[in-house]
């Protein structure tokens, strides 16, 4: 009896043990699956990346006004201010347009963070164009620094009637694993 005993055992570890694997594996897939799923459903308003617009492509609908609404978040480990410089813009459809965001680190230390954006309603996410964002890249902070932070985009002329408002929202990370770059390593 004891060695059915011990077989038992050994098979419910085995088990458990393909079942704890199995966790950390679908875990690390899980932020691939949710981009792809966002990807293709709309859902969680993700952002396009950087929009390079074609020449001549700026043809601005002069009849109607789409109110954009900018908000700004932090994730519970980052604790710079970071608000955009006005709260909403009303802007015409292919019309460029740019908002500036202000970024302080109030820590005695140099950090890195990252912007993910986010825009709602889900269906306005083929239609508004970031040209140029900070959100494209990493941005360092010197401790005690402040910066402005450039939005420069184009909500497409072909944005739904019904479309009047978008909100963009944007939760700010810190990124402690990001390796700060002074001027001095870049000089050397």
């Amino acid at each position: 009896m004891s060695g059915q005993s011990a077989s038992k055992n050994k098979r419910t570890v085995l088990i458990a043990l393909v079942v704890v694997v199995g966790m950390f594996g679908f875990g690390f897939a899980l932020v691939p699956l949710y981009n792809v799923f966002c990807e293709l459903t709309g859902i969680n308003g993700k952002t396009g990346p950087k929009y390079v617009l074609q020449s001549g492509e700026l043809d601005t609908d002069l009849t109607r006004l789409v109110k954009v609404q900018f908000v700004t978040q932090n994730n519970e480990a980052m604790p710079w201010h970071f608000k955009p410089e006005i709260s909403q813009v009303e802007v015409h459809p292919g019309e460029m347009m740019q908002v500036d965001f202000i970024a302080r680190n109030p820590t005695s230390r140099d950090m890195v963070a990252q912007a993910v954006p986010s825009l709602s309603p889900n269906e306005g996410t083929d239609f508004f164009h970031k040209v140029e964002c900070f959100c494209f890249t990493q941005q360092t902070l010197k401790a005690g620094e402040e910066a402005r932070m450039p939005l420069r985009f184009v909500v497409d002329k072909d944005l739904p009637e019904y479309l009047t408002k978008l909100t963009l929202s944007y939760t700010l990370f810190d990124q402690p694993e990001a390796q700060i770059v002074t001027e001095s390593d870049k000089a050397g």
